[in-house]
């Protein structure tokens, strides 16, 4: 069927991404600049842990992403439009993996750390066929908690995801893996799980019971043009959006 993505202990310390999916849409996209990739925490939890402590665990590295975009009403007049996404601390010079279509043609990006304070950050990579972004926030919250990345799945594993769902901050779900090497938008190797994802999830983590971030939050499947979730999400592997290598209408969160 499709390739699985290489481990993440493969990946070279000068990649990064970006990436843009949006439902029933391909997206090309160029090379990737050079930058400094996010490197794998080596402590995951030795033992498996409740929902709960996967949050607790996982909060303080988690942000909230608002873009500003700038557009045509009715092709005479511009006007700006703001939408919400969410992203995860994954290095420890602070930068920020997110889905790319999160970030995608924003004028400004506005991060906001989980203790309270908040700065702007830029673009430093993107692979639109992954749908994969890299950000650099210009400043970092008072204690940097970099995200323990990592960690094989298999059908039926517990995972956690976090995120923004419709502008609600720091909401959490559960669910199991429900399939692997999924195929959306022409980009194979995703993660399909049903922990409960909405648009606003986009470029949270996917994180299994060891506290590990397994992959990206990046899209749902969804029949109608609702964009509401129906038990189907995707992430791209951790793997695969550090650099390494299911059918229905798909629609970015």
């Amino acid at each position: 069927m499709t390739k699985r993505p290489k481990s993440w202990l493969l990946i070279g310390a000068a990649v990064v991404w970006a990436v843009v999916i949006t439902g029933m849409v391909l997206f090309r996209g160029g090379d990737l600049p050079e930058a400094a990739a996010p490197s794998p925490s080596p402590s995951p939890s030795d033992t498996p842990l409740t929902t709960a402590e996967v949050y607790q665990t996982l909060l303080p590295s988690i942000v909230r992403i608002e873009t500003k975009r700038e557009g045509d009403d009715d092709g005479e007049s511009s006007m700006t439009t703001s939408a919400v996404g969410t992203g995860v601390i994954a290095n420890a010079d602070g930068t920020i993996l997110t889905a790319a279509h999160v970030v995608a043609s924003a004028v400004s990006i506005e991060v906001s750390y989980t203790d309270g304070s908040k700065t702007v950050a830029k673009v430093v990579g993107s692979d639109p066929k992954k749908d994969i972004a890299t950000l650099m926030p210009e400043k970092l919250p008072g204690t940097l908690v970099p995200a323990v990345l990592g960690g094989a799945t298999q059908v039926g594993d517990d995972i956690v995801a976090i995120g923004n769902p419709l502008g609600l901050t720091l909401s959490t779900s559960s669910g199991v893996v429900s399939g692997l090497d999924r195929e959306v938008a022409g980009t194979e190797g995703h993660i399909q799980f049903d922990a409960t994802v909405n648009p606003g999830s986009s470029g949270g983590p996917l994180v299994n019971d060891r506290g590990q971030v397994v992959g990206i939050v990046v899209s749902l499947a969804n029949p109608t043009e609702a964009g509401t979730f129906i038990g189907i999400g995707f992430a791209m592997p951790i793997g695969a959006a550090l650099g390494g290598e299911g059918d229905g209408d798909m629609l970015p969160l």
